[in-house]
């Protein structure tokens, strides 16, 4: 319970953090940003495997770099329910996931590791 609550913070934090690098990636607040990891968790848990499913020849054939995609789309579906979190572009909603997987990556494992 304790590290999902931490897992959610530190996912909240990055989102902060790539808010920071892109213009068109805009959060207005840490609680928008913690709302966003909520939903963004609930969106990877549900649709993110569905969409998965749907798009694995193209996956298999761009070995894997769709999965880029499909995270952008989720990050997409996470600011259309939210009217605090605005992302500008598609483009911009890839890119932002990169780096978000980059910055929770690292998170993960020099926070989280060590619990």
């Amino acid at each position: 319970m304790i590290r999902g609550i931490l897992s959610l913070v530190l996912n909240a934090v990055a989102l902060l953090l790539v808010a920071q690098i892109f213009d068109g990636f805009t959060i207005e607040s840490f609680w928008t940003a913690v709302i966003a990891s909520l939903i963004l968790a609930i969106l990877n848990a549900i649709v993110k495997p569905i969409l998965k499913l749907l798009t694995l020849p193209i996956n298999i054939m761009t070995l894997g770099l769709f999965t880029f995609v499909i995270n952008g789309l989720t990050l997409m579906m996470t600011q259309a329910i939210l009217t605090d979190f605005v992302i500008d572009g598609f483009g911009i909603a890839i890119l932002a996931a990169i780096v978000l997987s980059i910055i929770n990556l690292i998170l993960d494992k020099t926070i989280l590791a060590k619990k």
